[in-house]
This record gives structure tokens, C-alpha cells and sequence, in this order.
């Protein structure tokens, strides 16, 4: 972006001299005094110590990190409130044609009918500890992979030396792009299992039409449980473990909410880049999204395919599915967004202003001066192979033998070496996962999807720029005649006929033998994977390079905005728990459009159609048509509530996250964004950003007249 233009300055500035009343994440071992203080004019009635406080203390410590979700315990017995979308991948793997969970539901009313949520793990915060000096330390004077070596290097020893000899799991995190550091100690339950998922009807009612919009009538809720060994410790999958018995628990509330009451939520959101440059910013909008949505769309397509009469398959490729709609959903929203709020404009008009105060001082400007240069040099130097990125950073992702080989593959390279000398995914603290993993691909696998996953990421490799080729599939498929299309689809048969890696107990020997045996094999993914790697190395080594380099950066032209514009600044989300707050209210997104802050269970009998996504459970409709809501009926109406917006910040990964009231009682599952704040993840805007959450008598409601789940209620504290 060698030519900029100047444009008028919008309504909205990225960065406001304070963030404005609702706005960030903020870290709890950090809370500013003024906003606490805004918080209890808001409605709070706990104090700083109560929500968070060092050694277990507060309800903080109930919050539950499920791996890209949130939960929190609300029982004194391990049982885990989480969204139904966050649970759906537990549901998917352990459902069948015979026992199709995802449609019918779940419910083990007794302990021993509980399902294994495979592939599930719940991390419970012990501690926070600021390890900056180390890490940067570490990091001064290098660049580029050099740079990104010494951090990882620098990493892994804090960890190690925290988890020797103890039953925690660490990770450190970096904030502020890179300018501050902090190690997050973690008890972790390796054994999770499903409680309870209302059908899909309820949790996933309107599907993905209704995904990121208001009014929304979703029961987007599950239950799942944490397990551990007898003695208390953290283990694997047994019979003999018992449930786990966290510190503090969430009650449930009854009275649920109204507009304007206070909330907030604890959890853990994923990833915000509002403090990213200008550059970051037309890359996204420019390029990531309209080729995301590209991509994504596509492999819908195949996948829609393949389903259309195939149940079986359709069960299989269910967390694809979803996973597919609903990240093509966002990718679309944050461009609209984007678009309409003119941020990369406004990014502009911004940076060339802060370039301007930069250059009246010498100080600064020696300090800043190069950074946005800097930053725009790294920017067109990534370009270069962003798309053969794309390529094989998928093709990884979506076909499984591809996955399976390459994983089998590296191990046999890094278990060779010490464990401190392994990239932090295969060292020994990860082996465990690793094989699960590759334990659980059948619950997922089907061969025809994988082939043409297989076929459409090749034929978008053979259609890339000459400069951007793969050149390991093209002499590959020097040895085939005939079109490209006919050279892979020969390919892709002699590829499958030849693999072993389609049996679990064959993916699960060949991972125990040494790189000489692995090749004598002779399978054929196993080859192919091995012709690959070498570019597939070179793209993660330029990608090593670029964030060396990016983490030198970021940090300055974070400070320098600060130090320009003052005030408070909380970091971007970076997986690790923060609160946000906020209070019950609605909206008007557009000329006489205005939105309530409740929605109630007679809309969703407004929008049954009887189909899917709006086929709204028999039993439910009947209970609406009789008013049989019990205790858990809407003050002013003759109705349920079923979901509610607040004003609290929130983004992916907060999904789950319990909402609570001022007294610490959760009143919900915060479960989405609505359609205006999509982009919030790069602007947020306090008139039209709303969080949308199940409201808790919805909760306690299905669970008592619809599913009958006494003994689950019985174990709520409910108040």
C-alpha cells in the first residue's frame, strides 16, 4: 500500500483517549480502580476480592477453559455449564446412526451412563505469574526466526520449570503484541464427559440462519463433567475416577434478568486485533476474508454433497460442517463490517496523524519513526506466498490422511531429539494429545469426503501464480499423463489403495517406529507426505521469520499510540481468562429498527416451520400452548425468556462463558454476537456491539419441563 489517501476522519476512532463504558477485556490480575468503580455504579455488589483474588479466591476460580470454549462449574461435583456448540464436537464423536445425539439429545440421569467427551480437556486457573523480564530478556537484540527461536526457547523453560515434579499444566502468553508476557498455571482434567445436550432442535434452533442474529430463540446449552483419579489428581479416561470437586461453584438464578441489570462475564476469548496497523487491517479485509469465504464455501459444497443421502456421513462430517458454516458466516460479517465502518480508512487517517506527532519530536521520532514502514515492508514481503500458505496450512487441516501422515512423519524426526530441542507441539507434555488425536480420526473419516478435500486443495495448488507453486505436487504428478484433473484423480486412487493410515491400529504402530523403519513401509500417504515436507518446512520457517519480526514492532506502535492518545488500554484477547461488563439493553441498528433485550419462547413457536433449523420440538409447542412454565415464567409477560443481549465485550472463545449478575450468580450462557458486531473483533462500537446469551430460567426450564433432568436439577444450587 505504496500510495495512501487521505480521507475525512469517521465517527468512530480505533482508539479513544479511555475505552468508552462497556468496552475490553480486561485481565483480573490487573483491574483498574475507575473502572471497578463504574462497574459497582452499574449494579456490582461483589468485591475485587470476592471475583478474583490470588490463591483460589472468588468465582473466577469457576471459570473453566474447554480448549477454543468456556464453562463454569455449578455444582460442587464437577458438572460444567457450556454452550451446546462448544459441547457439539463431544456430541459428534460419540454419536451414531444407531445413537444420534446430535438430533436427539443426551441425558445420563446416573453417573456411570455418562458419555467420554473425546477429545476434551477442562483447565481450572491456579495461578498468574508476569514473566516479561525473562522472555524479553531473552529476545533483545535478535530478529527475525532468531528472535521468534529465543522466545519459544525462552517459553518452554518457564514451563518446564513450573510443571517439574507438580500435577499443572503452564502456558505463557504474550500481550500488548509482544511488549508483556505472563504464565498462566492450569489444574487440568483430562477426563470429560457429556451429562446432558437438549436435542438439536433446541440447541441449534435456526441453525445458520439464524447464527449471529437477533432476536434469536436458542437453547444453545449443555452440561458436561470433570473427572479425576481417586487420589484427587489429574488423569486420563477411567472407570475408577471420580468427579471433580472445584473450589467454587456458580449458583443458578431464578430470577434471571431485565433491562438494564448489570453482567459480566469470565472467560476466555480467543483472538481481538483492534491495535493492529493499517496494513493488517487491508490484509484482512483485502484478502484473508473474501478468500476464507472463497475456501470455506467450497468445502461446504463438497461436504453438502456427500450428506445429501448419506445419514452416516452427515454424522461424520457434522463438526466440519458446522465449524465450515459458521467461521464463513463471521469471515462474511467482518467484511461487511469492516466496509461499513470505514476501518481501514480510519486506520489510515489515524496512522498518518500519529506520523505526524512521531515527526515533531526527535525523540520520537528515533523511537517510532520506523515502525509503520516496518511494518508495511513485513506485510508485502508475506504476500508473496500467502496463497501457497492457504494451501498447505489447509490441506493439513481438512484431509485427514494428509494430517495423519504428516504427524507420524515429524515424530519420528523430533523424537530423535531432546525434549527441549522438539517444537513445543511434539514434546513429551503433548504426546498423549497427539496419539488421541490420531485415536479419534475415525470418528470423523470418511474416505470419499477425504478424497475430494484431497483432489480440490491440489487443483487449487496446480492453479496458483508460477512463483507461488508447490513444486513437490508438480513432480509428483509429472509422473501421470493426461489433464491435471485426470493426473489427480490417478494421484488420489493410487493414494488411497496404498495407505495403511486409514486403520487406527496401523496409524497407532507405524507412530511407535523410527524414520528408516516408517519408510520402509512403503504407504503411500506416508511417501507423498515426505516429498512435501521439505516446502511445507520452508513456509513454517518464513512464517517464524515474520512473527520474530512482527513481535519487535507491535509492541512500539502500541506504546506510541498509548503514549500519544493516553489513557486506559487493556490488551487484545489472547486465549487467556479476562472479564468484561456490561449491562441488559438492546439496540437500533438501522432508521426506525428497534431491538428488545429479551426474547421469549412464543417467538420461537412464531418461526416453527416444522423443518430444520425451525423445527421446534412437538413437546415444547405443547407447553406453550398450555402457559406450563412453572417458576420460570418472564415477570410481565405469560411466557419464558429464552435469550437476552448485554452490553459486555465479547469474542470467539468466550462461547460458553457462564454471564453473572451482580450477587455472582450466573445467569446465563453467553453464546454469540449479533450481526452488527461481528467486526468487533477489530472495532467495537458501544451503540450497536451486543453479546447474546441463554437466559438461565430457559436453562433450568428445559431441563425441567421438557427433559425431565431431576437429578441434574437436583444438583444446581439454584437461587
Amino acid at each position: 500500500m505504496k500510495h495512501r489517501v487521505f480521507v475525512a476522519i469517521l465517527a468512530i476512532m480505533l482508539l479513544s483517549t479511555a475505552a468508552p463504558a462497556d468496552e475490553g477485556m480486561w485481565q483480573l490480575d490487573k483491574f483498574d480502580a475507575e473502572l471497578f468503580a463504574r462497574m459497582q455504579e452499574l449494579g456490582l455488589e461483589l468485591s475485587q476480592e470476592e471475583i478474583y483474588a490470588p490463591g483460589g479466591k472468588g468465582i473466577a476460580y469457576a471459570i473453566v477453559n474447554l480448549g477454543g470454549g468456556t464453562g463454569s462449574f455449578v455444582s460442587p461435583y464437577g458438572l460444567i455449564l457450556t454452550n451446546h456448540h462448544v459441547a457439539f464436537g463431544a456430541l459428534q464423536r460419540a454419536s451414531s446412526e444407531e445413537h444420534n445425539y446430535i438430533d436427539d439429545g443426551f441425558y445420563a440421569d446416573r453417573s456411570e451412563e455418562e458419555l467420554q467427551a473425546h477429545g476434551y480437556e477442562a483447565r481450572v486457573l491456579i495461578s498468574i505469574e508476569e514473566v516479561s523480564d525473562r522472555v524479553l530478556k531473552a529476545a533483545k537484540g535478535k530478529k527475525g526466526a532468531k528472535r521468534y527461536e529465543a522466545i519459544e526457547d525462552e517459553i518452554k523453560k518457564i514451563t518446564a520449570e513450573a510443571e517439574e515434579g507438580k500435577d499443572v499444566r503452564v502456558t505463557v502468553a504474550s500481550f500488548y503484541g509482544g511488549m508483556q508476557y505472563k504464565m498462566f498455571t492450569y489444574f487440568m482434567s483430562k477426563d470429560v464427559r457429556i451429562v446432558y445436550a437438549p436435542p438439536k432442535a433446541i440447541g441449534n434452533y435456526g441453525g445458520d440462519i439464524d447464527n449471529w442474529m437477533w432476536p434469536r430463540h436458542t437453547g444453545d446449552f449443555s452440561f458436561l463433567r470433570a473427572y479425576v483419579a481417586p487420589d484427587g489428581s489429574s488423569a486420563e479416561y477411567s472407570e475408577d475416577n471420580i468427579p471433580y470437586e472445584p473450589a467454587v461453584h456458580l449458583p443458578m438464578s431464578l430470577e434471571g434478568v431485565e433491562k438494564d441489570d448489570f453482567t459480566m462475564i469470565i472467560g476466555f476469548p480467543g483472538q481481538t486485533m483492534r491495535y493492529r496497523s493499517s496494513y493488517s487491517t487491508d490484509w484482512s479485509q483485502n484478502w484473508r476474508f473474501p478468500g476464507r469465504i472463497k475456501l470455506f464455501g467450497d468445502l461446504l459444497d463438497i461436504i453438502n454433497k456427500a450428506v445429501e443421502n448419506d445419514p452416516g456421513v452427515k454424522i461424520k462430517m457434522a463438526r466440519f460442517d458446522a465449524m465450515l458454516n459458521n467461521s464463513m458466516k463471521n469471515y462474511e460479517g467482518q467484511q461487511e463490517g469492516f466496509k461499513k465502518a470505514g476501518l481501514l480508512e480510519q486506520k489510515i487517517v489515524e496512522e498518518e496523524e500519529f506520523t505526524e506527532w512521531v515527526n515533531s519530536d526527535k525523540k520520537r521520532k528515533k523511537k517510532y519513526g520506523k515502525v509503520l514502514p516496518t511494518i508495511e515492508k513485513l506485510y508485502e514481503e508475506q504476500a508473496l506466498y500467502r496463497d501457497m500458505n492457504v494451501i498447505g496450512g489447509f490441506l493439513g487441516f481438512m484431509n485427514q490422511m494428509v494430517s495423519a501422515s504428516g504427524t507420524i512423519y515429524r515424530w519420528t524426526d523430533e523424537k530423535t531429539k531432546k525434549d527441549m530441542d522438539r517444537e513445543p507441539g511434539y514434546m513429551e507434555r503433548n504426546i498423549p494429545r497427539i496419539k488421541q488425536r490420531l485415536e479419534m480420526i475415525d470418528m470423523g473419516y470418511d474416505e470419499g469426503v477425504d478424497r475430494q478435500f484431497l483432489r480440490y486443495f491440489m487443483l487449487a495448488a496446480l492453479n496458483l501464480p508460477e512463483t507461488q507453486h508447490i513444486k513437490a505436487f508438480d513432480e509428483i504428478l509429472a509422473g501421470y499423463s493426461g489433464t491435471d484433473e485426470e493426473k489427480v484423480d490417478a494421484l488420489i486412487d493410487d493414494l488411497y489403495a496404498g495407505t495403511k493410515l486409514n486403520d487406527v491400529e496401523e496409524r497407532m504402530r507405524m507412530f511407535d517406529l523410527s524414520r528408516e523403519e516408517l519408510m520402509k513401509e512403503g504407504d503411500t500417504f506416508i511417501d507423498f507426505y515426505a516429498k512435501v515436507y521439505p516446502e511445507f518446512k520452508e513456509m513454517e520457517d518464513r512464517g517464524e521469520e515474520f512473527s520474530g519480526n512482527i513481535s519487535a514492532v507491535r509492541p512500539l506502535l502500541i506504546e506510541g499510540m498509548r503514549e500519544w492518545k493516553g489513557g486506559a488500554f487493556y490488551p487484545d484477547a489472547n486465549g487467556t481468562m479476562r472479564l468484561t461488563y456490561g449491562t441488559v439493553t438492546g439496540y437500533s441498528p438501522a432508521d426506525a429498527v428497534n431491538y428488545s433485550c429479551i426474547t421469549r419462547l412464543g417467538g420461537a413457536i412464531e418461526k416453527n416451520t416444522g423443518e430444520e433449523p425451525f423445527n421446534c420440538p412437538e413437546k415444547l409447542v405443547k407447553l406453550w400452548e398450555k402457559r406450563d412454565f412453572g417458576k420460570y415464567e418472564l415477570g410481565c409477560f405469560v411466557d419464558v425468556p429464552v435469550a437476552f443481549l448485554s452490553t459486555t465485550d465479547i469474542t470467539g472463545g468466550n462461547s460458553g462463558s457462564p454471564i453473572i449478575n451482580g450477587k455472582g450468580e450466573c445467569i446465563g450462557a453467553a453464546f454469540d454476537g449479533n450481526w452488527e458486531s461481528i467486526s468487533a473483533d477489530y472495532l467495537f462500537n458501544s451503540e450497536l456491539n451486543r453479546c447474546i446469551s441463554v437466559e438461565s430460567r430457559y436453562i433450568l426450564f428445559v431441563l425441567d419441563k421438557f427433559s425431565g433432568a431431576y437429578e441434574l436439577l437436583g444438583e444446581l444450587t439454584i437461587q
